[in-house]
This record gives structure tokens, C-alpha cells and sequence, in this order.
């Protein structure tokens, strides 16, 4: 009985240790920023083509973390870091690019 219980708890320590794990792939985005929610740290952004991901649209981004929202005015043309997961997105890394 103890190997019984010895393989059934490898067995369960493998498959949690298997569970899907959600992917990110990072990306440039380049925009101009159209609008901010303050109270939901979200950013309307005109942007070009982002990587294999999205065609050049205006859409709202989630900012993170809060201090990167902090920097942001509307009308800055930004250059940041997309983080693209398998159910969320967000920006990040933010840099203020000189007009």
C-alpha cells in the first residue's frame, strides 16, 4: 500500500506541476496617447502595428504599475513595453518619446 500512495502522490505532484501556466509575449508599441482613466490606470492609445499582434487601431491599455500611469499626459506620443498574456494585456515601461 505504501508504493500505491508513494506513485499516486508523484503522480499528482507531476500533474499540478504540469498545469497550464499562462504565456506572455512582450512587444513595442509606439502612439500617441488620446485619453486617460485615472481611476481604472487606463490609457486610449492611437498606435501603430504592434509586432505579429495587432494592426495599428486606437484602443484602451491597462498601465503597470501605477507609477508608469503617472507619467502619462494626453497628447504625449510614447514609446512602451506591451506584456501580452494568454487572457490579459498591459503596458508597461513607458518613455515620453520628444516632439
Amino acid at each position: 500500500m505504501t508504493r500505491r500512495s508513494g506513485l499516486l502522490f508523484l503522480t499528482i505532484l507531476l500533474l499540478t506541476g504540469c498545469g497550464s501556466k499562462e504565456q506572455t509575449k512582450t512587444y513595442a508599441l509606439r502612439g500617441v496617447i488620446k485619453s486617460l482613466d485615472a481611476g481604472a490606470k487606463l490609457a486610449t492609445i492611437q498606435h501603430e502595428k504592434i509586432g505579429d499582434w495587432m494592426e495599428a487601431m486606437t484602443m484602451e491599455f491597462p498601465v503597470k504599475p501605477d507609477s508608469e500611469f503617472q507619467k502619462l499626459q494626453v497628447g504625449q506620443r510614447i514609446q512602451a513595453k506591451v506584456v501580452v498574456g494568454d487572457s490579459s494585456y498591459y503596458i508597461t515601461e513607458v518613455q515620453v518619446v520628444p516632439q
